[in-house]
């Protein structure tokens, strides 16, 4: 998924003649914390609904050059880019812009979320496992083969490597809701099992309340 297919084309911008209440209004309005800045039809900016505040109190306009962050991203570039400048500018939109620095529109954080959770395949039915391994063990191939044993295969797998220990920490889902099997076959190949959620932990879950409950009713 690319930047162009999750463009909002009809989200204003600030020009950069406009006064920093005029932009407060537009962000509660459109209820966000950013917009876009442009000057003579050109990308100049984004700038903050904290920023515009403090730029009331000052005296200041959107010419200023202090205001005015310089974050944006083609059109053309994969969508785990914006992803990154999102999350490291903590940002309710991100600018999309064209070669000439031309505004073509912007990414909704909210609606980007939405196609994220869509990408991750959170609709699909299955199973989540945790795993973790060091860096020198992890294999795709045998992490999908050891599912494959099992009458699955997976549909999702994101790994990242926690600072704190230098393991690699494994999410997969599994096509599959009943993954006991699974996570004993990782088991058996010295997997760590972090956690999994799949019917059997819903399955433990209502027979721990229902021993709770006899529990109760035999006090």
């Amino acid at each position: 998924m690319i930047v162009s297919q999750l463009i909002n084309t009809s989200f204003p911008s600030l020009n950069i003649s406009d006064k920093p209440s005029f932009a407060l209004q537009l962000m509660d309005d459109y209820d966000v914390l950013h917009l876009p800045v442009l000057s003579e039809d050109k990308f100049v900016g984004l700038v903050s609904k904290d920023d515009m505040l403090d730029a009331m109190d000052a005296d200041l306009h959107l010419s200023n050059p202090d205001l005015l962050k310089k974050v944006f991203i083609g059109q053309d570039e994969h969508f785990l880019a914006a992803l990154k400048l999102i999350a490291e500018h903590e940002l309710s939109i991100l600018p999309v812009i064209s070669s000439q620095m031309e505004l073509m529109g912007i990414i909704l954080t909210k609606a980007f979320l939405k196609g994220m959770s869509t990408f991750l395949g959170n609709d699909d039915k299955g199973a989540v496992i945790v795993l973790e391994t060091d860096k020198r063990n992890f294999s795709f191939g045998e992490l999908s083969r050891l599912v494959e044993t099992n009458d699955a295969y997976i549909t999702q797998l994101n790994t990242y490597t926690e600072a704190s220990t230098g393991l690699v920490v494994i999410t997969i889902k599994i096509n599959k809701i009943e993954v006991s099997d699974i996570v004993a076959t990782f088991q058996r190949y010295d997997y760590v099992v972090r956690h999994f959620y799949g019917e059997e932990e819903y399955a433990n879950e209502l027979k721990e309340n229902y021993q709770h409950l006899l529990s109760y009713l035999n006090m």
